[in-house]
């Protein structure tokens, strides 16, 4: 189970681990917890008028797209998109949108799938959301209640058989060393980088590459994770950062997804190279 916060980061953090599991015969379900009715229109070429007018019924049209590419199921938690406060000083979030709810009665949606699904292994963001998106910070927040709740017959009674997950990650999308090895592999081949202001201002900037626990190598699945991007037209621009970094390139310079484990209630040896580490064998269904 894959915990996001909008339509569109399911094919932007872990998309090629999903594909790679997903290929190997594992159930994998992505739990979208709103809508992303407030998100912007990042693609120069869907910034139009017809497209803000029905924004809601278009992402949800193209997460439909993701889906069927990655092979996934999915299910909406159904809450209101927060949107991104800007400014300074940061305007009051809308009312009854995802960051404002109650942690406990919101996690009571995840608790109920987890019992109905009954994953193994949970994936959501750290307690900066990836970053400090009010959306993201808040599905860490429920994601952490609801991994410690589902296995619990006291907590959430009304929701349906107990069942605990054995373990939970973080994705860690972007670290410095992934961004400078990229950068040189890049130059090396003769490419301009997109990555060198990158750098240049990381100074101060918390490096999340130390908490990296877990490297699942799934470079074969990098071109199913970019058609999956591409599927959510409003949101990515084929022309834009997401694809300045040649297929080939990145597959040689960084052909792993990285996790930071979390939670383990079995025997799971670090490094990993597997999320499934210490739960079954290799040929066990999982």
């Amino acid at each position: 189970m894959a915990v996001h916060a909008h339509p569109d980061d399911e094919s932007s953090k872990g998309a090629a681990t999903t594909a790679k599991y997903v290929a190997e015969g594992v159930d994998v379900l992505v739990v979208t917890c709103t809508g992303g009715e407030r998100g912007s229109v990042l693609n120069p070429k869907m910034d139009r008028p017809d497209v803000w007018a029905n924004i809601a019924d278009i992402r949800r049209a193209e997460m439909d797209a993701a889906r069927a590419i990655l092979g996934i199921e999915q299910a909406w938690l159904g809450f209101v998109d927060s949107g991104l406060p800007e400014g300074d000083p940061l305007p009051p979030l809308p009312e009854g949108c995802f960051a404002l709810q109650d942690v406990a009665e919101a996690a009571g949606p995840l608790v109920r799938l987890m019992r109905e699904f009954r994953p193994h292994v949970v994936t959501t963001y750290d307690e900066e959301g990836g970053y400090p998106h009010p959306d993201h910070i808040m599905t860490h927040k429920i994601s952490i209640e609801a991994f410690d709740a589902a296995g619990d017959a006291e907590r959430y009674p009304e929701l349906g058989e107990p069942w605990q997950p054995l373990k939970l990650y973080y994705d860690i999308v972007f670290s410095k060393g992934k961004i400078l090895v990229l950068h040189e592999a890049l130059l090396a081949a003769g490419f301009e980088s997109p990555y060198g202001e990158w750098l240049t201002r990381w100074e101060g900037r918390t490096d999340k590459g130390p908490r990296i626990t877990t490297r699942v190598g799934c470079a074969e699945y990098f071109p199913v994770r970019d058609d999956a991007l591409r599927a959510h037209a409003t949101q990515i621009d084929p022309d834009g950062f997401w694809f300045q970094v040649p297929m080939e390139v990145q597959q040689r310079a960084w052909p792993t997804e990285d996790f930071q484990l979390v939670r383990s209630l079995v025997d799971s040896p670090l490094p990993e190279s597997d999320l499934f580490a210490g739960i079954a064998e290799p040929g066990v269904p999982r």
